[in-house]
């Protein structure tokens, strides 16, 4: 079983910036990728980044270039630290965490709302 709680989210201005941690616990050792994804009302969850248990690095073409995510082995913490934010990143963000074994297993944390103002 894994645990996940995020954290860092809160209203802040267009182009300001937040940083968002997820703390996880629990069997660590056996997540190979955590992910950061997102929902903002009315529209479907959006994978906004990915971290794997190498280090390896992905985004969403919304978030290149303004969001970076990264990772703490010692803490079990990921972060994903957001600049230039927009109206429309506005949305609950979510950790998911990925053990790929087959069938994979997801877990998933409750969320933490980011509010970005015009």
């Amino acid at each position: 079983q894994v645990q996940l709680v995020e954290s860092g989210g809160g209203l802040v201005q267009a182009g300001g910036s937040l940083r968002l941690s997820c703390v996880a616990s629990g069997s660590t050792s056996s997540i190979n990728v955590i992910n950061w994804y997102r929902q903002a009302p009315g529209k479907q969850r959006e994978l906004v980044a990915s971290i794997s248990s190498g280090g390896s690095t992905n985004y969403a073409d919304s978030a290149k270039g303004r969001f970076t995510i990264s990772r703490d082995n010692a803490d079990n913490a990921v972060y994903l630290q957001m600049n230039s934010l927009k109206p429309e990143d506005t949305a609950t963000y979510y950790c998911n965490a990925l053990i790929l074994n087959l069938p994979p297993i997801a877990y998933w944390g409750k969320g933490t709302l980011v509010t970005v103002s015009s």
